[in-house]
């Protein structure tokens, strides 16, 4: 299945797999490349030196193209683009939006960039900017996300801009490729589909906690930072919502904090520059800031340490409709399959149903 996103980045089928902190490594994003999709590796929670290795595991085991997510804000964004650069890496994503000259730099080199955006206005203003496409995600969507469902803002940003638009936020299978098809889009982004694969190196603990989940067991919170933040209700989750013990939360941003910076690298200034950034626009205090920032180590309690009972598991609303663990290749050889299927039977709805007798 050829559209513009397959032609813009050189992948064989129009499904990307997000970049998911602590998640995306090289493991799932070589499954995802060898499979024909687009895989995004995920760069925020990796010092620049460990990214340019995970680059090169990648590159090692597989010559499809791939990508690698950013944080357009982060202090050191600069040079993980130069990294990006000097190892040919195909596509570059943000998950804020990058500048005009941050844009353009990645340009200049050969590479494809791609914002995620979650407004129409967004859209139009990386477009216009240079953008080579966008990931346009719905309040459906895991992780931090918006409030405006993607079946009304995704054919907003198709009917305001003339580049690719890729379609994130509810979708795990093919009759979704369709859909998103049909209103226009150039293809489709899951982050927990591809997170409850078998190629996933999240705990099986945490894998079973996904499986287990209702649509009741999904929630968008601004409970644990302040931010819309879309995930399962755990224990933590549940006791934040109901008004505990901010003060011992924010006690432990503090020790996570001091974890963080050693296992990203970042300076004390370094951090304060990105807990400034993320305040920027937003009605945060500082100790939501704070929480904020260790988002990425409450994450990392659940995806890596498979603790579900001290970290948070963000989600898309989709994870209520995932019963299995494919292979990532089994996984994208069924979307594609499917969306055949739909595809072949919507034409035969359009079909002559026998002799008009004439």
């Amino acid at each position: 299945m050829r559209t513009a996103l397959t032609g813009l980045v050189g992948v064989r089928h129009p499904i990307v797999q997000t970049g998911m902190g602590w998640v995306a490594g090289p493991r799932l994003v070589t499954a995802t490349a060898r499979a024909g999709a687009l895989g995004i590796l995920a760069s925020a929670t990796m010092t620049p030196e460990q990214l340019r290795s995970a680059v090169r595991e990648v590159r090692s085991r597989t010559d499809a193209p791939f990508g690698v997510n950013l944080r357009a804000d982060a202090g050191d964004a600069r040079e993980r683009v130069r990294i990006i650069v000097e190892e040919g890496v195909r596509v570059a994503s943000f998950a804020l939006a990058p500048s005009r000259e941050l844009i353009a730099e990645l340009k200049d080199a050969g590479v494809v960039v791609v914002p995620s955006v979650g407004a129409r206005r967004h859209a139009e203003k990386v477009a216009a900017w240079g953008a080579d496409a966008v990931i346009v995600q719905g309040a459906e969507g895991g992780g931090h996300t918006g409030e405006v469902a993607t079946t009304v803002l995704l054919p907003q940003v198709v009917d305001a801009v003339d580049i690719p638009v890729v379609a994130a936020g509810g979708f795990h299978d093919g009759r979704g490729l369709v859909a998103a098809l049909a209103y226009g889009a150039a293809g489709v982004a899951m982050g927990t589909r591809f997170l409850l694969t078998s190629d996933s190196t999240v705990p099986d603990a945490v894998k079973a906690r996904y499986l287990a989940a209702t649509a009741k067991d999904i929630t968008l919170t601004r409970a644990v930072d302040g931010l819309p933040h879309r995930m399962l209700r755990t224990e933590m989750v549940a006791e934040l919502e109901g008004g505990g013990d901010r003060l011992r939360a924010l006690y432990g941003a503090v020790r996570r904090a001091s974890r963080l910076r050693r296992l990203s690298g970042l300076s004390r200034l370094g951090m304060v520059r990105d807990g400034l950034a993320m305040r920027h626009g937003k009605e945060l205090s500082w100790s939501q800031v704070l929480l904020a920032a260790n988002t990425p180590m409450l994450l990392r309690a659940a995806m890596v340490e498979g603790r579900t009972d001290l970290g948070i598991m963000a989600s898309g609303q989709v994870a209520a409709l995932i019963e299995d663990l494919p292979s990532v290749a089994g996984l994208v050889e069924r979307v594609m399959a499917d969306a055949e299927a739909a595809l072949a039977a919507l034409a035969a709805l359009g079909a002559p149903s026998g002799p008009s007798g004439d």
